[in-house]
């Protein structure tokens, strides 16, 4: 067993995250899963074997990217047409890396006016071949900053409560005895009170002139409270057993206080996603976890760069993480006592869309993969060193 192989398996006995067979998914008995708990002033994952955890995560893994024509014939010879044994080396590649979680598996795979649009998420069983902490993501509500094909519903609609019925019977009970499961998002970056231009047309779920008065803010809060409410009841009768994350706040567009204090009962931590530089990223992040009083994560962030003269792709350049940004973010926000983690917007496989990547579309890894793994075995080393 080599140095890297020797550390990453050290991390991951440590994390309590080698599980005993009467852990695993699916099995009969008493399991224990994913909590959260302060530790000498400072927040912490606590894994279903009972160490605490900081989760570094990586984002977007969807195996369409090895199927391009310009890919070859990379799919088929190395993988058989299998998810399940992709998926094996995904997990193999991840923790290479020094990555101890998969935060939100979705990829974007188109980005036009029309149809700006993400792959699917895992099922059940290809959670259980990729074998990692995880964080899955429901489909609970069309509202993410991107999307301008769908009306925004009334979330005080019977029509959609029996979609959230619906989305916690098909997905949630299937995963509640998941150990390796952290937790549920809801929405990538929800207009509560913004739109973008491409949107504009269909608004946002509040009016943000409503917080211009008494009456205005309190039927905010009813709505919000309505939405939050309705997903975690929905969610705890087929699932009593993960943590609740909720929606993914964009630290980039306006968020209300309003909302966010209606959803903090019904919540176990707050995410945010954020491309900002360090600074004002740490900025904004300790900014609402010093409100909120409650854990806080980034669950996707990223800050790139063009990668030229090394290539275009359909006549756009690739593009590198800048791994001095992506140290100097991690350094600055493990110091607020309240964060609980960060997950990068990867992506595990370039695609010609997003364009970043730790692999390209044939399996070669990015030149950044290398100093990312190092910085990643320092955080590593970072977490293990606090003391209980």
């Amino acid at each position: 067993m080599n140095r890297k192989d020797f550390f990453k398996n050290s991390l991951l006995t440590a994390a309590g995250l080698v599980m005993a067979p009467g852990l695993m998914a699916g099995k009969q008995g008493k399991a224990s899963f994913f909590r959260l708990r302060e530790i000498n002033g400072h927040w912490w994952f606590i894994t279903p074997g009972g160490e605490k955890f900081w989760s570094l995560g990586i984002n977007h893994i969807d195996s369409a990217t090895l199927r391009y024509e310009e890919s070859g014939n990379i799919w088929e010879d190395r993988y058989d047409n299998s998810m399940k044994k992709w998926l094996e080396q995904v997990k193999k590649d991840i923790g290479s890396w020094n990555f101890n979680s998969v935060g939100w598996v979705q990829e974007v795979v188109t980005r036009e006016l029309e149809n700006h649009r993400h792959s699917r998420s895992f099922t059940f069983e290809e959670y259980q071949w990729l074998d990692m902490p995880y964080g899955h993501m429901l489909p609970v509500i069309d509202s993410d900053q991107w999307e301008v094909e769908v009306k925004l519903p009334d979330v005080r609609s019977k029509s959609f409560s029996e979609w959230v019925e619906y989305v916690a019977r098909d997905e949630c009970a299937r995963l509640k005895d998941d150990p390796k499961l952290m937790g549920y998002f809801y929405v990538d970056c929800p207009v509560w009170i913004h739109t973008i231009p491409d949107n504009d047309w269909r608004g946002s779920l509040l009016d943000p002139d409503m917080e211009k008065t008494e009456v205005g803010r309190k039927e905010m809060h009813d709505i919000a409270t309505a939405y939050y409410k309705t997903l975690h009841d929905t969610i705890r009768r087929y699932d009593k057993n993960h943590l609740i994350f909720g929606d993914r706040y964009e630290l980039n567009r306006p968020i209300s206080k309003i909302v966010l204090m209606a959803a903090r009962p019904y919540v176990d931590a707050f995410c945010f996603q954020c491309f900002k530089d360090p600074v004002p990223l740490y900025n904004d992040l300790k900014y609402w976890a010093d409100i909120l009083k409650m854990p806080v994560f980034i669950a996707d962030s990223s800050r790139t760069m063009n990668n030229e003269p090394e290539g275009q792709v359909h006549g756009r350049p690739f593009r590198m993480h800048d791994t001095q940004k992506y140290e100097q973010t991690l350094n600055l926000i493990r110091e607020i006592p309240e964060c609980i983690g960060f997950h990068l917007c990867g992506a595990y496989a370039q695609n010609f869309v997003r364009r970043s990547g730790l692999k390209n579309h044939q399996e070669k890894e990015g030149e950044e993969t290398l100093e990312i793994t190092r910085i990643n075995e320092e955080m590593q080393r970072w977490g293990s060193n606090q003391s209980l």
